[in-house]
């Protein structure tokens, strides 16, 4: 992991690395107000644009200080309020986004307000949660609440270069669903949620009443942390509909994926086929994490 910190400036949101690049001491450990970064360790200084200031005991250091003084900056784009950082992006951000944006940029964006977070640790592979995340195939089966609110015959999934969404329409209740401009990709229809994925583990997904983004972190081989971030610009539509009851939901998938991961140990399991209409996005994973492993790049 690198540590990194987030610096607002007057430019916009600058993403630096939080390593001082003297001896490695970690400059910041709480969120607060300056006009710089200053490393407690050796008193050396840098600016919020990363930029190195002053560092006591250095005037008679030759050819200092240089390039390699300043704190590495980290690529960044903004969806809304939301920051995102990749050390080494395979894509431009604004492509990664457009097919977010396509179908989200009519809502409240500005008005969204961050409503806290929560992890969940699983015992299981992060495959498997994404897995499991990536259909709605299994919803009638493990979901008896959320398949009262969604239709599942008419639950579909679209892919794009670097992700998918998938898209749920609202049964019943009219006031579940979004109220879509007349020229939106999916007028006339009654939209519950979208559950956008971006390669490889980041999941937004939008509701009526705001956003809950779901980030997944690794552990171990058999070990998951999933960390789930809301945001909410409607709180009169928080018990409605698809987005109602998430822990419910989350707790539900966990049980099934950890059945999942001990099955799949088993010798006599080989590997089961992708149904052609409801694991469209399960198979689209694979073809991306095949094509990211075989360029060298790891997922």
């Amino acid at each position: 992991a690198a540590p990194v910190v987030l610096a607002r400036t007057e430019v916009g949101v600058r993403c630096l690395s939080n390593v001082c690049t003297h001896r490695a001491n970690l400059i910041v450990d709480a969120p607060g107000c300056s006009q710089a970064l200053r490393c407690r360790y050796h008193g050396r200084r840098f600016g919020l644009d990363g930029r190195f200031v002053s560092m006591p005991e250095f005037s008679t250091a030759a050819n200092f200080p240089g390039p390699g003084d300043d704190l590495p900056v980290v690529p960044t784009g903004e969806l809304g309020p939301l920051v995102f950082a990749s050390l080494e992006p395979s894509i431009p951000f604004d492509q990664l986004v457009a097919p977010v944006r396509a179908r989200t940029a009519f809502l409240p964006w500005e008005r969204l307000v961050y409503a806290g977070a929560r992890d969940y640790d699983i015992a299981a592979h992060w495959a498997l949660y994404l897995e499991n995340y990536l259909e709605g195939f299994h919803i009638p089966f493990v979901h008896a609440g959320l398949n009262q609110v969604i239709e599942y015959g008419d639950y579909r999934t679209e892919t794009f270069d670097h992700g998918n969404v998938q898209i749920g329409i609202a049964s019943g209740d009219p006031s579940a669903a979004f109220t879509l401009p007349r020229d939106h990709p999916d007028a006339g229809q009654r939209i519950a949620a979208w559950y956008f994925w971006l390669f490889p583990t980041t999941m937004i997904n939008v509701y009526p009443w705001g956003l809950s983004m779901n980030a997944i972190i690794p552990l171990a081989p058999d070990r998951t942390r999933v960390r789930f971030a809301t945001w909410i610009w409607d709180p009169a539509q928080r018990d409605r509909g698809a987005g109602a009851d998430l822990h419910t939901v989350e707790l539900e998938d966990e049980a099934v994926v950890e059945n999942v991961q001990r099955g799949i140990r088993s010798p006599l399991y080989q590997r089961g086929r992708y149904s052609p209409t409801r694991e469209i996005g399960v198979h689209h994973f694979h073809q991306l994490a095949v094509a990211t492993l075989g360029s060298g790049r790891g997922v």
